[in-house]
């Protein structure tokens, strides 16, 4: 069974008693509800060295009735997953998918006095947002519905229940996301009348005290607005102009953690919460009021102890700050991310660097096709960047799925650990460099002679202390001993692993050791022998 566990002073995932990271895809949302549909995502799953599959599985589809279940569905899933040799993530879309309830049973959107609909606009179940320049009909259900909560975290502890039964043994199931991208569309915080009682009601005073406690890594904005509340009162009087977001997430984390406690008390897997992120300048509305973004990662963390990790969904150009902001105090884990032609440098950089537990492009499947209208826009296309514009090259991005997939059992035990760096153009740094021991590796991005793509990377792994192995690509490389006056090349080679084995290509000490500008992606072993001229 997997599990989260402290390692090399960070928090890693293990599968099968060793420590894991996912090289992942996540499929369109409706992909997975219908296994003759996926035969085909599989074998391009296959193609692109993936050992991960995100798959949403939806409380409709499992609980068409109330109390009657059927699981013929993810059993079908988890049989797909044993026979190409790959894991699941599954992603539980029960009361929330991207803020919305359209994957909630039929019987739960047609009883609107028990499940009660979240209001944006007071007294409308349904209203008008706006997106852009244009309006689109809302509605979803109420995170203050105790009722829903509650049917949300019998469907979601049955789900658990059976995969236990049906999974445990073989352990293909290795985590699962609970909800997707929560929170509240169109406002910060519900408006009916229920929803204005409890916010004028008085904050719990526990609550206060851990807010009050933790100012230290809030958001400015958000530290501010704390520090100057009133130490009891009202949500207002509390919390001032961060009242209403924090409002929606208390009560949108204390209703996940609910269904996730409900599910871990029948099978504990390691349990993870996405959201969709702030964009700059956005108010909260615009993106999921009460979602677990970083601006209210102390609310949920108080709120949503049985989450293990909070996981950014990124296709704004800001990658490394979201990155940087999102695996700062926890395991950096990307469940969803843009498929343009940045996709495969990503997913080494966040490994090399971030020891991220998974890198996920959505809709892997259209790797290499032209973008949609919709794409571009989530892409950031309006950015004056071309690696932006262009679509993820397929055979690329094979090749980095394969080779990252084939040195698993090298790379993941290295997890925490300096004996693994990357380095990425993405960057910007005038001066990229690694160091291992003995070894120093100097990594340029820029050449006047010949223009290198922004999209370059460079993984070194250290196995010995005079041995590194480099995943590389659109790129320089110069090597220097780190401890020493000189250093030789001993051998360098590039290659391959197979079933955890090195396999020698070319030897490339003659001119390729010499004019190491590497435009397409190589997996290199160097190995050195270092000493002073004494």
């Amino acid at each position: 069974m997997s599990e989260i566990r402290e390692y090399n002073g960070k928090k890693v995932l293990f599968v099968d008693g060793r420590p894991f990271y996912a090289v992942a895809g996540e499929v369109h949302n409706s992909d997975s509800s219908s296994l003759e549909y996926m035969e085909g995502i599989w074998k391009i799953a296959d193609e692109l060295g993936l050992n991960t599959l995100l798959l949403p599985v939806s409380w409709e589809l499992i609980e068409a009735a109330e109390g009657d279940f059927h699981f013929e569905l993810p059993d079908g899933l988890i049989d797909q997953a044993r026979s190409h040799g790959k894991k699941i993530i599954f992603l539980w879309f029960g009361s929330w998918k991207n803020a919305e309830m359209m994957y909630a049973p039929s019987w739960v959107k047609k009883d609107r006095k028990r499940f009660r609909r979240a209001q944006i606009v007071k007294g409308e179940d349904k209203s008008m947002r706006s997106f852009g320049t244009v309006s689109l009909p809302y509605y979803s259900l109420s995170y203050l519905c105790k009722e829903t909560m509650e049917a949300d975290g019998k469907a979601f502890a049955a789900f658990m229940r059976h995969l236990k039964r049906y999974d445990e043994k073989e352990g293909t199931v290795i985590g699962i996301q609970v909800e997707n991208e929560t929170g509240l569309l169109g406002n910060a915080r519900e408006v009916s009348a229920e929803a204005d009682a409890v916010f004028a009601a008085d904050v719990p005073t526990s609550f206060v005290s851990y807010m009050k406690e933790h100012t230290d890594t809030m958001k400015e904005d958000v530290k501010a607005a704390v520090e100057k509340g009133k130490e009891s009162g009202s949500w207002k009087e509390v919390f001032n102009e961060a009242a209403e977001e924090i409002f929606s997430a208390y009560h949108v984390s204390r209703f996940v953690n609910h269904v996730a406690e409900m599910g871990r008390k029948e099978y504990d897997l390691p349990l993870f919460a996405n959201c969709w992120l702030v964009h700059k300048g956005d108010a909260p509305g615009k993106y999921p009021s009460g979602g677990p973004v970083s601006r209210m990662h102390e609310v949920w963390r108080y709120g949503a102890p049985c989450i293990d990790v909070f996981c950014p969904d990124i296709y704004v150009p800001e990658f490394l700050e979201v990155c940087d902001d999102y695996g700062k105090d926890q395991p950096l884990m990307i469940p969803e991310a843009a498929t343009h032609s940045y996709a495969a440098s990503r997913l080494a950089y966040c490994i090399g660097h971030y020891h991220a537990m998974a890198y996920s492009p959505f809709g892997f499947d259209d790797i290499g096709k032209p973008f949609t209208a919709v794409q571009g826009f989530l892409f950031g296309m309006n950015v004056e960047d071309p690696a932006l514009k262009e679509p993820q090259d397929p055979d690329t991005y094979a090749w980095f799925g394969r080779t990252l997939s084939s040195m698993e059992e090298i790379i993941a035990p290295r997890y925490g650990t300096a004996d693994l760096q990357a380095v990425c153009a993405e960057r910007k740094a005038k001066y990229n460099h690694m160091s291992f021991g003995k070894i120093g590796i100097s990594v340029f991005f820029q050449n006047p002679l010949a223009p290198i793509k922004e999209n370059g990377v460079a993984l070194g792994v250290k196995t010995a202390e005079d041995e590194v192995f480099l995943i590389t690509y659109n790129c320089i490389l110069f090597f220097n001993g780190e401890d020493a006056k000189n250093m030789d090349i001993l051998e360098f080679e590039e290659g391959r692993f197979t079933d955890g084995k090195w396999k020698a290509g070319r030897r490339l000490n003659g001119d390729e050791a010499a004019t190491l500008m590497i435009n397409e992606p190589k997996l290199l072993r160097l190995k050195v022998f270092t000493y002073n001229d004494d």
